[in-house]
């Protein structure tokens, strides 16, 4: 595992944090989903990193970033995100994104195309009906409901986390994931992200429809699908008809299934296919 060295950067009026892996050749910024952090990367980032440069940020509320009381959407995301290309002077970059991370990237590359170079879309950007959100929601209930609990030790969240089915093989990545979203104080230890900022993010993203967006998108992307779903077969986060409006209204797009993965695996477990796409399609780009 290529450990990351750590840096802050100005968001839109608050400190974001980000991880940052060294590389000489294109910039790339890696967007986490709802309830993830910049470690979720860990994995992935030597497909990116040193034959690129890759930054992963903390979104707003999670990780080490600043929480604010309120302002958890997608345009609050947007507007960090601008801010953060500002401070870094970063220019012509490609945004990687999986599940609320994605829907991020792409609603920043329709907005601000003279900034993104290329999209990478990781089981991400379907749109969506609320009767499919609704199966979603049920399957990252696991997830979320995480954000409330309170354990004795770290070594006690582990081992809960460690009998996730969707979570398997256990890794060290996914340890160092889960240790970084991790807090001690005098209640024990819970996550960093407080859950009434989540229930936000989850109301305001139900309004915003993605598929606003696909004819906006004039660079190439890439978008890897996983094909299992996380509890059940209905609750694929990239359903076929999802992907095929996708492919027809993105001017520009290429979609490849990761046999076997998940909406989870599909992010942390090693994958030869996944990151052989990544790599070529980074070093296809001008």
């Amino acid at each position: 595992m290529i450990k990351p060295s750590m840096i802050n950067a100005k968001g839109d009026g608050i400190k974001i944090h980000l991880a940052s892996w060294e590389g000489k050749g294109k910039n790339v910024i890696g967007v986490h989903g709802l309830t993830a952090n910049c470690r979720c990367w860990d994995v992935i980032a030597p497909a990116v990193a040193p034959k690129h440069q890759l930054f992963a940020l903390d979104l707003r509320g999670r990780g080490l970033s600043d929480k604010p009381p309120t302002g958890y959407s997608e345009e609050h995301h947007l507007r960090d995100l601008k801010c953060i290309m500002d401070d870094l002077q970063l220019e012509n970059t490609l945004l990687m994104g999986h599940s609320l991370g994605g829907y991020i990237s792409m609603g920043f590359a329709a907005r601000h195309p003279e900034r993104v170079a290329g999209l990478i879309l990781i089981d991400a950007g379907g749109d969506l009906s609320q009767e499919h959100w609704d199966r979603v929601a049920e399957a990252i209930k696991p997830a979320i409901d995480r954000l409330e609990m309170i354990f004795p030790s770290v070594d006690a969240c582990l081992d809960l986390m460690k009998q996730a089915p969707f979570l398997q093989p256990w890794s060290k990545e996914i340890e160092t994931y889960f240790r970084y979203d991790l807090t001690e104080g005098s209640e024990g230890v819970r996550s960093k992200i407080q859950p009434k900022h989540i229930r936000e993010e989850v109301s305001n993203k139900r309004e915003t429809g993605a598929g606003q967006y696909y004819s906006k998108l004039n660079c190439p992307v890439l978008i890897l699908r996983a094909t299992e779903g996380i509890l059940t077969p209905d609750d694929i986060l990239l359903p076929d008809h999802a992907v095929q409006k996708m492919m027809n209204d993105i001017p520009n797009a290429r979609c490849v299934d990761l046999k076997g993965t998940n909406h989870y695996s599909i992010l942390f477990q090693p994958n030869i296919v996944r990151d052989r796409e990544i790599s070529a399609f980074l070093d296809a780009l001008d």
